[in-house]
């Protein structure tokens, strides 16, 4: 453990997840307001 420096870890695998996470939390938003959009157009 000593030999770890603050600042120096690669976080590329974990930034690479949360743009994922942030990518598909967007999609799965816009599909779920559409869908309620063509509920309440169509009254089904």
């Amino acid at each position: 453990m000593a030999d770890h420096e603050h600042g120096k870890m690669d976080t590329s695998a974990q930034e690479a997840a949360f743009d994922g996470f942030i990518t598909w939390s967007i999609r799965v938003s816009v599909v779920s307001i559409a869908v309620l959009i063509f509920l309440a157009i169509f009254n089904s």
